[in-house]
């Protein structure tokens, strides 16, 4: 069986140009060579795997070439590789500056290579500075760490610092492509872009999940193998979820994200993917934008025609809501109901609400026949009409019995002034304003002679106001309950006189009272009664009382307190 050799160590860049990414650096490197201009103290810094140690070790080759070397001399002699991280001791660095006299046998420079510098002690760090800040000539110190910051500043004032950055996508992918290309695979360009995406900016990521993916899948390397293998969400789960949202199928999204976790995916990773997503469509609405999209071609055109179906405001919105859901996650003690609830938020974004329609329909016919009741005579009024007026509908003679159901009429034209400010539906004025449209709505135009007038007593009449009262206390109308209450009807002839102590009070009976009466006339078969509010100032200023006003009151019930307060030499 023939040794394999890991992509990462077998297409290690051999020169600057074969570097990936690091353009500006290897340029940098390449002319201070040329111009004798290197420093003796470099500080190569960046995140993992972006080439910081390849670079070091192509520039101490190139620096001990002359031309007359064989292509496969790699001065091992002349080279010294530290791993900071197992030699951190004072110790270690002294055995360092021992070694450093002593000039090179083969080539011009000994060059030292200190990988994760970071890790050395303080007192190693102290033991290196001297050594650092005036090497001999024939010595040069590269050192390599992911973490500059723990570095101590004086160590950072000896060095020439280069900042490796992360690996685009783009650069990664296209390096992946070559490697592919060399070891003969087919690989779709979905596939790849996914890979240098999972690597995250490390070049040696990409490569080790690029033999991973090439161990699973042979020698045809598909989207479709590439998200089982790294068990990460396709771009397809992400449309067709923004697909529902945008229609507004919450149980069908909700079915969806529960699929999602089936799979073994995190809802945590599944909403951070979904804004994620909407920050893709929000960057396709502008073609300037577009090359910040970093997808494939295919992929590219699929959220350009998704990004037409979506509104810029429902991407703001949508971006708003899945950032808040991200946040609170890890805080959350039920993470699913939390996502859940962000899905349902998102889908409601577009959702103007049930569409009702303000036609007033008149209830049929047939239905009262197939109840057996009769329907009463029914005018319709005629208002701001041009043409020729309607003729009354035809019916039968009303009966004797207890009238039960009535037929609306048709609900006034309102016609909207257009230079008229609109109003908050959650403001009071709107409240009241669409309760009056809904009274005018309920008005009942019918021929007063077929009513029923039985005559009552004016105790007849609080006991039905007293079962209404404790019907809407039933039904949780608490607050109209209280104000019902707060007075006694006094009755003449068919009016029942309320009186209240204040104009709250009043409104609020005057909006309920279709229903109040609708009540009270059916119980009492009697539909000529009428309710008659007014507003008694002198009763309204008795309910500020004063401390002392409240003292005489509690005294009045109870003559002890008096005694209390003067025992205790209390203050009123």
């Amino acid at each position: 069986m023939e040794h394999f050799v890991v992509s990462a160590r077998k297409y290690r860049p051999q020169t600057f140009k074969d570097v990936v990414g690091q353009q500006a650096i290897t340029n940098t490197l390449l002319n201070a060579i040329e111009n004798n201009h290197l420093a003796q103290a470099l500080l190569f810094t960046g995140p993992r795997g972006v080439g910081k140690t390849t670079c070091a070790r192509i520039l101490a080759k190139m620096i001990n070439s002359d031309g007359s070397e064989k292509d496969d001399e790699d001065f091992s002699f002349n080279i010294f590789e530290l791993d900071a991280a197992s030699n951190n001791s004072v110790d270690d660095i002294r055995n360092l500056t021992d070694q450093v006299r002593i000039p090179p046998q083969i080539g011009k420079y000994k060059v030292y290579i200190i990988d994760e510098v970071h890790m050395l002690s303080q007192a190693a760090f102290n033991a290196f500075l001297k050594t650092l800040e005036e090497p001999p000539k024939h010595c040069i110190f590269i050192l390599a760490t992911t973490e500059k910051h723990k570095i101590i500043p004086t160590i950072l004032s000896r060095c020439q610092i280069f900042d490796f950055k992360r690996i685009t996508v783009n650069d990664a992918k296209e390096y992946l492509r070559y490697i592919a290309e060399e070891q003969g695979i087919e690989a779709e360009d979905d596939a790849l872009h996914i890979i240098a995406q999972k690597a995250d900016g490390a070049m040696r990521d990409a490569l080790s999940i690029f033999d991973r993916v090439v161990s699973f899948s042979g020698k045809n390397l598909t989207r479709q193998a590439v998200t089982e293998n790294l068990n990460v969400l396709d771009y397809e789960t992400y449309f067709e979820s923004t697909d529902l949202v945008l229609e507004n199928k919450i149980p069908e999204l909700l079915l969806l994200f529960n699929n999602t976790l089936s799979k073994g995916f995190d809802g945590h990773h599944y909403i951070a993917g979904l804004a994620s997503h909407f920050r893709d469509l929000m960057v396709c609405k502008n073609q300037q934008t577009i090359p910040l999209l970093e997808v494939g071609e295919q992929t590219k055109a699929k959220y350009q025609e998704q990004a037409q179906k979506a509104s810029q405001d429902f991407l703001l919105q949508g971006i708003n809501l899945a950032n808040d859901c991200d946040l609170k996650y890890k805080s959350s003690k039920n993470q699913r109901l939390l996502v859940e609830l962000c899905l349902m938020q998102l889908a409601s974004i577009t959702f103007d609400g049930e569409k009702k329609n303000s036609k007033h329909y008149i209830i049929p016919a047939s239905y009262f026949k197939k109840k057996g009741i009769t329907p009463i005579p029914v005018k319709t009024p005629v208002q701001n009409q041009v043409a020729e007026p309607q003729a009354n509908v035809e019916t039968k003679p009303a009966p004797t019995k207890k009238v039960e159901q009535f037929q609306a009429k048709q609900p006034p034209k309102i016609e909207l002034n257009k230079d008229s400010k609109r109003t908050s539906g959650l403001s009071l004025k709107s409240i009241r304003e669409k309760k009056a449209h809904q009274i005018k709505q309920m008005e009942v135009v019918v021929n007063e002679e077929d009513l029923p007038k039985e005559p009552f007593t004016e105790k007849e009449f609080i006991k039905v106001w007293k079962a209404y009262i404790d019907k809407i206390t039933v039904d949780g109308q608490h607050n109209l309950a209280s104000i019902l209450s707060i007075d006694q009807p006094k009755v003449k002839g068919t009016t029942a006189h309320l009186e209240y102590p204040n104009e709250t009070n009043k409104v609020e009976v005057e909006r309920q009272q279709y229903d109040l009466l609708g009540y009270i006339r059916k119980e009492l078969n009697n539909f000529d009664i009428n309710l008659s509010i007014t507003i008694n100032e002198i009763k309204e200023k008795q309910y500020a009382y004063t401390p002392f006003e409240k003292f005489e009151k509690l005294k009045e019930k109870n003559p002890n307190i008096d005694m209390l307060r003067k025992a205790f030499d209390l203050d009123v």
